[in-house]
């Protein structure tokens, strides 16, 4: 099958983030195996949910990994011009939900399977597809977890995300959480009675806006824009009526830090004004929604130094959305982002990819795997 095949069938498996991806999973695996590739399938603690985990070559030595979610966003835009999971194309452009994020990427190395299993490695070239990146990145840690299990620790891990097929270094940490306060209800002519939610939100909320402001100083790191770590509080609902006293506030937010920054610790004093609510008597939950650590390459690294040869151009200082690619360098594995399509085509109606970016990624991935024969 080539990549436009391969994309048709990935496209037409509705993977939507946090949903069972069953199917999508038990597709790609008889694939790969068909094609000469040792394939684990690794489910995650949710049971309906699995990352997948394919390796050609000797699984005894360090090689590198092609890293890619199967999860899309859902396709709630009201301008899609056809059917978002039935791939459609137009001239050079293909159409539709996840063809930049990033099931192109996987289609690009799938179609490059064949002929990579052929190749006679001497290095392992390792496939491992996630689920629920886009609830930020959940399903990876499980995978990285056990990847003692399955290889050898791999020279380095490409990130498939949309780049237009240039390499990229660094990109933010990110955490958000969820803050739930429960008060006491009444009528809001005596609100000594009561317990205000809204207004015990309030101070949480003034808290998080010292932290916003004390973020402006720095640590920096001109790499980005803007240049330093930054909070933000997304979403904020409560109340019933203007003469009831609110009994329930709940708000949304998060942090994304510079390399060398901690974006959980960025929340920790939002979270202590939280607890601090316990004393007054209000009941208060804070649910930590996703969180993974910065990427910093440097530009001299093995790893650059290679995308650098494999693209034909320099690798790029950062970018401004998080990836897997963090969670790899954490665990002590270089990473890098490099993958086709366009980020500004992501999360929007009528998602497309080009036909030549997804033969340039299949083609740089061949190359990769060149480089792992005797």
């Amino acid at each position: 099958m080539n990549h436009i095949e391969i994309l048709e069938r990935l496209v037409g498996f509705p993977s939507v983030v946090g949903i069972s991806n069953d199917t999508i999973v038990a597709w790609i695996k008889d694939y790969a195996e068909h094609n000469g590739a040792t394939v684990t399938v690794l489910p995650g603690p949710e049971g309906d949910r699995a990352n997948l985990f394919a390796t050609i070559g000797p699984k005894d030595k360090a090689g590198y990994i092609l890293s890619g979610h199967m999860d899309v966003v859902p396709a709630l835009e009201p301008n899609w011009t056809s059917d978002p999971f039935h791939l459609r194309a137009e001239g050079d452009c293909l159409f539709g939900r996840g063809t930049s994020d990033m099931k192109g990427f996987l289609a690009s190395a799938l179609a490059a399977l064949p002929m990579v299993a052929n190749m006679q490695l001497t290095q392992p070239l390792h496939f491992a597809f996630s689920y629920d990146e886009e609830a930020g990145c959940r399903g990876v840690p499980h995978l990285i977890h056990q990847l003692p299990e399955l290889c050898a620790k791999p020279v380095g891990a490409i990130i498939g995300e949309p780049s237009s097929l240039r390499a990229i270094r660094a990109h933010k940490g990110k955490a958000a959480a969820r803050i739930e306060i429960r008060g006491r209800s009444g009528h809001s002519s005596r609100p000594d009675q009561g317990l205000n939610a809204i207004h015990a939100m309030t101070m949480v909320l003034n808290d998080a806006l010292r932290v916003v402001e004390a973020l402006r100083s720095g640590p920096f790191d001109q790499n980005f824009e803007p240049p330093y770590s930054t909070v933000q509080v997304g979403t904020v609902a409560g109340g019933r009526a203007v003469n009831i006293i609110p009994d329930l506030c709940s708000a949304e937010l998060e942090a994304r830090s510079v390399a060398g920054v901690s974006p959980t610790a960025l929340l920790e004093p939002i979270k202590r004004a939280v607890d601090a609510l316990a004393q007054q008597g209000f009941h208060t939950v804070w649910e930590v929604l996703s969180t993974y650590p910065a990427l910093s390459l440097a530009v001299d690294a093995p790893l650059a130094r290679l995308m650098d040869e494999l693209t034909g151009a320099e690798t790029l200082a950062a970018i401004s959305y998080g990836t897997e690619a963090g969670l790899y360098q954490a665990a002590g594995i270089d990473a890098i982002i490099c993958g086709p399509g366009d980020i500004a085509r992501a999360h929007r109606a009528d998602e497309f990819i080009r036909v030549d970016e997804l033969a340039a990624c299949q083609a740089m991935i061949e190359r990769l795997a060149e480089t792992l024969r005797s």
